[in-house]
């Protein structure tokens, strides 16, 4: 198997600089840019470990740093004192998303990849982060959460871009059957072509290794297969040609 380059990627949104990271097999020809959204640690080794398991000779991924070059979390309080921040302001977290995508668009085009061949995805606050993207317009062939939030304080007032694919543990105490009511409606009503899977005895943090609280946050290697094969499968359908 080739080697995995990791570049960092500078970027800027409101006055303040970003780094994320490119991830890209070596002497690849990737078509398709990909970029992800970490959890509420943002960028982290665990993030970058996770994009390298996504990665394949066809992609490149850009995992995107939601907080500022300077704010590294390394304890769940910090990390959530970060992603309070960071959503305190939907508009200024928007900016930030859009910055990044456009890192990708120009970073990907550089190394061959068609500007309409770019998607998103995300976990947890990576995952709500994917979903403010196809809110607010982002022209990316899709966009795919996982146990993401998905209650927001700007919806959807047209059709997002591409698909929307939620992948939602049934049983996260994160996000009620109230707000999955929301979210259909919001869909329905801006026409989206969106789809919601809810996976039976899963809760939050699913995909997550590290993820250990039971009831809470627990990581499940069988559903984390099924939901990963669903998105690999979107991808296909929409990027596959």
């Amino acid at each position: 198997m080739s080697e995995v380059i990791n570049q960092p990627i500078e970027y800027q949104a409101g006055g303040k600089n970003y780094q994320g990271h490119l991830l890209y097999r070596q002497g690849a020809r990737p078509d398709r840019g990909l970029l992800m959204a970490p959890n509420f640690f943002g960028i982290s080794d665990a993030a970058l470990a996770q994009a390298e398991k996504r990665l394949d000779d066809r992609s490149v991924i850009l995992v995107l740093d939601p907080f500022g070059a300077e704010v590294r979390p390394s304890t769940p309080e910090q990390a959530m004192a970060a992603m309070g921040e960071a959503r305190s302001d939907g508009g200024a977290l928007r900016a930030v998303l859009r910055a990044a995508f456009e890192a990708l668009r120009q970073r990907a085009g550089e190394l061959g990849v068609s500007q309409d061949r770019l998607a998103v995805f995300g976990f947890c606050f990576g995952g709500a982060c994917a979903l403010e993207m196809a809110r607010d317009g982002v022209d990316a062939r899709a966009f795919v959460s996982f146990h993401g939030l998905l209650d927001s304080d700007q919806r959807a007032t047209r059709a997002p871009a591409g698909p929307v694919l939620v992948l939602n543990g049934a049983d996260d105490p994160m996000v009620s059957a109230e707000a999955q009511a929301a979210f259909k409606k919001e869909m329905d009503g801006a026409d989206a072509d969106w789809t919601l899977v809810n996976y039976g005895g899963a809760v939050h943090s699913f995909t997550d290794p590290g993820a250990n609280t039971p009831g809470r946050s627990l990581y499940s290697p069988k559903v984390a297969r099924r939901a990963f094969a669903a998105m690999d499968d979107l991808f296909e359908e929409v990027l596959g040609d």
